[in-house]
């Protein structure tokens, strides 16, 4: 089994559903081992749209990496996604951060995530779950890295997803 690390967010609609209806669809693709609080996030990029709730999820699967960003596009369109403006709003967003420890930097898939480690509202989450997970390229632990995220971003934990 592969041990990944998934971000989820939504900032259209129920948001909360929305996060809810992606880990069932997930959970019928792998094993979902943990889960992170619920968090309140402002949007990156474009600022003219609603705040997001972010999650982190760990899971388990057998899928490989271009496989499983495959599926995930595929729950992302069946729950109501559909193609938008770079860092516009979304029905639902679901990034591979993790995948073991591999690195892989493909067109359509780069693993880890090549802007997590900056990103509060992915790091903090993952920190939850998994404080000593070593990043496969900067090689220190989600800890440390959640330390040196520069940009003051805000982020509330609002709950847990059930």
């Amino acid at each position: 089994m592969n041990i990944v690390y998934l971000s989820i967010g939504s900032n259209l609609g129920n948001r909360i559903i929305n996060c809810k209806k992606s880990l069932r669809e997930i959970s019928r693709i792998s094993i979902i081992t943990s889960l992170s609080s619920l968090y309140e996030t402002v949007p990156i990029g474009n600022s003219n749209q609603p705040r997001f709730i972010n999650l982190a999820v760990s899971i388990n699967t057998r899928l490989p990496p271009p496989l499983l960003l495959r599926m995930i596009k595929k729950i992302e369109a069946n729950i109501g996604r559909f193609k938008n403006e770079k860092w516009g709003p979304r029905i639902i967003d679901i990034d591979i951060i993790f995948y073991n420890n591999i690195c892989m930097n493909h067109s359509s898939l780069v693993i880890p995530h090549p802007s997590a480690h900056s990103r509060r509202f992915v790091m903090e989450p993952i920190n939850e779950i998994a404080p000593n997970l070593i990043h496969p390229v900067l090689k220190r632990d989600i800890t440390t890295l959640l330390k040196g995220v520069k940009q003051k971003q805000f982020i509330r934990k609002v709950g847990n997803i059930y």
